[in-house]
């Protein structure tokens, strides 16, 4: 019987990687009921394995450890992986939308860092990306800059993916793009 508990904890060890999270916003709600107002807390977190892998959640309770709980729970229930250049940035510049959320995301040289404001940093900290360069417009809303955000990274392809779609080699991908301005200047 022990022995069967044991190999159940090791199997579930085994399978979920040790995720890390960062609250972004929690914000405190009131409910109107006849007697007056019910209080509680709405936690917004992003969970990721900072290896390529990052989703977020919301979470609502009376108290804001149980929000909290809550939201990592739906974030990593709702994970999203990303292709990282390198493990380290993006494959190309990308623009996410939601709502009135809008960011745009550019690829970056080694050593820049991580150039983002508050959600959008928290969300390319947990997805283990070192250097990119974002810029938020529009909403300054948290939650949908973090799903314009998430919409953003959805759309990232790597060159092997595009390769495979295509039937052509990764070489002959990245060759058709470095030659393209070349041939603009010659022209």
């Amino acid at each position: 019987m022990a022995e069967r508990e044991n190999r159940r904890d090791r199997r579930d060890r085994d399978e979920t990687p040790e995720f890390a999270d960062r609250l972004v916003a929690i914000n405190r709600v009131s409910k109107t009921v006849k007697g007056g107002k019910r209080f509680g807390f709405a936690a917004l977190v992003v969970v990721g394995d900072q290896k390529g892998r990052v989703g977020f959640g919301k979470g609502k309770a009376k108290e804001v450890p149980e929000a909290i709980r809550k939201a990592t729970e739906q974030a990593k229930r709702q994970m999203i992986r990303v292709q990282l250049r390198e493990g380290r940035t993006l494959h190309h510049d990308i623009e996410g939308r939601h709502g009135a959320g809008r960011v745009v995301m550019r690829q970056a040289p080694e050593g820049t860092g991580i150039i983002a404001g508050g959600p959008m940093r928290a969300v390319f900290e947990m997805l283990g990306v070192k250097d990119v360069v974002s810029k938020s417009l529009g909403s300054q809303n948290p939650y949908n800059m973090i799903r314009a955000t998430i919409d953003g990274l959805k759309q990232e392809q790597s060159p092997r993916s595009v390769a495979q779609r295509r039937g052509k080699k990764v070489a002959d991908i990245l060759r058709s793009k470095d030659e393209a301005p070349v041939e603009a200047a010659e022209a």
